[in-house]
């Protein structure tokens, strides 16, 4: 009769897994920024109570509090979604010079397909640019696994490591084994002016220091049980990562397969191994050609690429079939209706008002971007977080007499939009910021910012006061209306701000209908 199995698991998603792997390594300090598929690591992160888990303002505050952190001597964490990681791309640049002193581990998830996001950025190619090692699980219980190894590799080799997540992923099940903390001591927090002060003469020697780093990781690339070589019926073989490694997986079962979990620096010599022991060798990847490009400049002459039609989205189970054939991809309309405000969403009323007095709107990334969609129509751009403020800016000096305004979210206000704010103050611009405030982050499902007196954890702190805020910035007029209902005064108090010469935030306050659940 066989053994019954003693190890303990659980069913969690790939986030709840790699806070789940994070706690068990002995992560001390989390930061964040809520962003969809990202945002559950730091949900899950706060259910620990040793560990020190915050909503940062803004992901550039996230990572530099959680780098502060580990350069302190504890192993701590950030995580955001793709384009969150171009708001900490500053400080991730110029810490790869300084290295660590704690592990220093960067979760950034990818969004292929745009579930949620404005652009389908490939953050594999941050390893080649930041210089900096990448490892890519393909399943829920290898996030779990990989956030440890990342933590172990910081400390061995004295740099920041990314974790690259896509959607599928972070928002799959699988059941996970499970294990108990493993406490780190705090390392000694010692004075090193030439590995921390990054002024010119120390980050030159510091570069020189990058460079053999990558040398030594390239050589453990080669090594790694990370880079998994599975050779079976050689008549086949797939150089793949992530996901797609799973999909293969369940179409080829009997095929080869060089898995990459080390993604950068590339394994080479492994690659030409792996090539040379299969007769086919088909190279698989959502997104970029980021490994295909390096097999190419490999010379390795039987490799098989994606047709490029396949550069953009998921590259589904469906599709595999139709590109191992060298067939172009076929876009197939997807089933389902638009999104659009909740029933009984206070910003309703704002954009009602902005519809019916023809106003071209800059707008922002939240919640109240559905404002674009029919029936409301009444949003006219949408770049990037804190671009409702600035846009607004831009646009009326190039139409300076131009009925424009602009709209932004109170968490992506103090995200990003106070100094857009400053910004105009300074520069004498004028014309309307909109403040829609429903009193969270609601795009995300509803977290806390600092402007809802709750942190991550629900616990009472100093709420920052919006109005005295925008009026300590300079704007010549802040109001403050309830637009629920009061579709006639909010649409009185914009013809009136509208007509004067002035920079004016008027901030529509009602809480999202959804807060009561």
């Amino acid at each position: 009769m066989a053994k019954k199995s003693t190890v303990k698991k659980s069913f969690l998603s790939g986030n709840e897994a790699l806070a789940r792997g994070a706690w068990e390594a002995g992560l001390k300090v989390a930061c964040a920024y809520p962003g969809t598929p990202s945002t559950e690591i730091l949900e899950a992160l706060a259910l620990f109570p040793e560990l020190d888990v915050q909503w940062s303002v803004n992901e550039k505050v996230a990572y530099e509090v959680a780098y502060g952190a580990a350069v302190g001597g504890v192993r701590s964490l950030f995580a955001c979604k793709h384009v969150g990681l171009n708001v900490a791309m500053d400080p991730l640049m110029t810490s790869v010079y300084a290295g660590v002193n704690a592990g220093f581990v960067i979760v950034v998830c990818d969004d292929p397909l745009m579930h949620s996001s404005q652009n389908e950025q490939d953050t594999r190619w941050v390893g080649i640019y930041g210089k900096l090692p990448i490892l890519e699980p393909s399943s829920p219980a290898e996030a779990g696994a990989y956030v440890a190894e990342a933590f172990g590799l910081s400390e061995r080799f004295d740099t920041p490591v990314i974790v690259r997540m896509t959607t599928r992923i972070s928002h799959s099940k699988e059941d996970v084994a499970v294990g108990p903390r493993k406490e780190q001591a705090a390392k000694k927090l010692e004075k090193d002016m030439r590995k921390y002060v990054m002024v010119p003469g120390n980050a030159r020697a510091r570069h020189e220091i990058l460079e053999k780093r990558l040398d030594k990781l390239r050589a453990f690339s080669e090594k790694t049980r990370l880079n998994k070589m599975e050779l079976k019926n050689t008549a086949v073989g797939f150089l793949t990562d992530s996901v797609t490694y799973q999909y293969l997986k369940e179409l080829y079962p009997d095929a080869s397969f060089l898995k990459l979990g080390f993604l950068y620096p590339f394994c080479d010599e492994k690659i030409k191994t792996f090539a040379a022991r299969v007769k086919k060798l088909y190279v698989l990847e959502e997104l970029d050609p980021f490994i295909e490009n390096h097999v190419r400049m490999l010379g390795i002459k039987k490799a098989k690429f994606k047709h490029p039609s396949y550069r953009t989205g998921e590259l589904e189970p469906g599709l595999i079939g139709p590109l191992l054939a060298g067939q172009p991809k076929k876009i197939k309309p997807r089933p389902g209706r638009a999104p659009r405000l909740c029933a009984g969403c206070p910003h309703w009323s704002a954009f009602s008002v902005l519809k019916k007095l023809d106003l071209f709107v800059a707008g922002d990334i939240g919640c109240y971007t559905l404002g674009a969609l029919p029936p409301t129509s009444a949003l006219h751009t949408c770049i990037c977080m804190g671009a409702g403020v600035t846009f607004n800016e831009g646009l009326r000096r190039a139409h300076p007499d131009g009925n424009i305004v602009g709209v932004v979210g109170d968490s992506t206000f103090v995200h990003s939009g106070v100094t857009g704010l400053i910004n105009a103050v300074y520069n004498r611009a004028r014309g309307i910021i909109f403040i829609l405030d429903n009193s969270t982050t609601a795009m995300t499902g509803g977290q806390n910012h600092p402007a809802t007196g709750r942190t991550i954890r629900n616990e009472p702190t100093r709420a920052l006061n919006l109005k005295k805020l925008c009026e300590a910035c300079g704007a010549d007029s802040v109001d403050v209306i309830d637009p629920h209902g009061n579709v006639k005064e909010l649409e009185a108090l914009v013809k009136k701000r509208l007509a004067a010469d002035a920079l004016s935030v008027i901030i529509c306050k009602h809480p999202c209908v959804l807060l009561k659940r």
